[in-house]
């Protein structure tokens, strides 16, 4: 029997509950045992092998980190319209160096938050969020409404451990204290936690939101609003009083209400129903981001450019263009005509333009695993994967940043060395 290690305190960091409670049991460089870790976290933690690799690979050839570091910056320097997209699974400190990387190429710097809570970011600019912390939602709530979203099965562990089990403060009878609402088009695994579920008619949201808007402001509606939302005006306005006259609401939305039809519209629907309701009670909006570290990715974008994604930095100043600027949009048009990837896999899920051309163009991408994308890169580098080889900064769905405690090292460099061995390289080249 090799060498036993316990890491007490670790972080998961495969959702955005980024549940920081993990007791890891690690043999030989191996996670064998993961306690407090939902069935997701189980299988990030124990299914983790380092993979045996080249630390890099130059047009599909193994090549020193050297090698490959110039390779890359010379990639970067020589584009007319570079792109710098992913940052979702890897640290803030990598994170921000890839910006620096993005500011000193002039190229558009996107997050994996365009093609799913990018009109979220939207709505945000447009409405404003009434916010609050997780660690609030647990003491406080006695309404908690899903909207759009399935926790059971995309956060296991937020309805036990952050919004609707938990014994807080001023909800000391966990469950028994709270009314949960789920508003869904379908009946998922989410449902049967619930209280109350309202089945919605397929993008009608915004119709659904607005509603509950006028109802919360006293305005009189008929039937009509059922055969439009598919929702009986009895159950509306039902909700509509228990908004209004609970101690502590939250609405936790998903991609349901974010990536449908309406997109940033519905969103900011939903945040001036929260807003509307603090006239009557406190009443609280938070999205329901997936990876590990997407809110600490727009946290990052927005520090150093003013704005969360899809920004561009080819003129030496941030532009903000969702649509312009987006990855997703800038390959499918064609007009990329060079890309730094990290910790992303957009060969696997970005539309058939967008991979056509991405084929089509020299790109650099870090990721610990072999991926579509790894597998047509110009330069791909193997990195050691975050929470587990690596510690760094991370931050929870929301906006709480959180240490990482990794279990074991990895022979492989961090996204954040190989990022400012790029970005020092790009600078020595413009330099001289």
């Amino acid at each position: 029997m090799g060498e036993l290690r316990i890491v007490e305190n670790a972080t998961c960091t495969f959702c955005g509950c980024v549940c920081d409670d993990m007791i890891l049991r690690v043999e030989d460089n191996r996670i064998v045992e993961a306690k407090n870790a939902c069935v997701l976290g189980k299988a990030w933690f124990l299914n983790h092998h380092i993979e045996d690799r080249p630390v890099a690979l130059v047009n599909g050839k193994p090549a020193s980190l050297e090698e490959a570091v110039q390779r890359a910056a010379q990639i970067l320097v020589e584009a007319r319209y570079p792109v710098v997209y992913g940052l979702s699974d890897t640290t803030c400190e990598a994170q921000r160096v890839a910006v620096a990387i993005a500011d000193r190429v002039g190229a558009c710097v996107d997050t994996t938050t365009s093609v799913c809570h990018g009109p979220s970011g939207m709505a945000f600019q447009g409405v404003g969020e009434v916010t609050c912390s997780l660690g609030e939602v647990k003491n406080r709530a006695d309404l908690v409404i899903f909207w759009g979203s399935n926790p059971a099965e995309s956060h296991p562990r937020h309805m036990t451990r952050y919004s609707t089990m938990p014994k807080g403060l001023f909800v000391p009878r966990g469950r028994k204290d709270r009314t949960v609402v789920l508003v869904d088009v379908r009946r998922t695994k989410s449902a049967p936690a619930a209280d109350i579920f309202l089945q919605i008619k397929p993008r009608k949201d915004f119709e659904a939101l607005w509603a509950l808007r006028a109802l919360v402001k006293g305005v009189s509606l008929d039937d009509g609003v059922e055969a439009e939302t598919g929702i009986p005006l009895a159950q509306l306005q039902d909700l509509a009083q228990r908004m209004k006259t609970c101690k502590f609401g939250v609405l936790f939305f998903g991609m349901g209400l974010s990536m449908t039809r309406g997109k940033h519209l519905n969103v900011e629907a939903a945040l001036a129903l929260a807003r509307d309701l603090n006239e009557y009670t406190k009443f609280y909006i938070k999205p329901m981001r997936g990876h590990g570290n997407v809110t600490g990715a727009d946290n990052v974008v927005s520090w150093q450019t003013g704005y969360p994604f899809g920004v561009s930095l080819s003129r030496g100043y941030p532009r903000f263009n969702p649509g312009e600027f987006t990855t997703a949009d800038t390959l499918a048009r064609g007009e990329a005509d060079a890309a730094l990837i990290v910790a992303s896999d957009p060969m696997a899920n970005f539309s058939q333009p967008a991979r056509e051309h991405l084929a089509r163009i020299p790109y650099l991408v870090l990721d610990p695993k072999e991926t579509p994308t790894v597998r047509h890169a110009a330069v791909a580098f193997t990195t050691a994967t975050y929470g587990i080889n690596t510690g760094g900064t991370v931050y929870r769905m929301d906006d709480v940043p959180l240490p990482l405690r990794p279990a074991f090292p990895s022979p492989y460099p961090s996204d954040e060395e190989v990022l400012k061995r790029i970005e020092r390289t790009i600078r020595d080249m413009q330099e001289n």
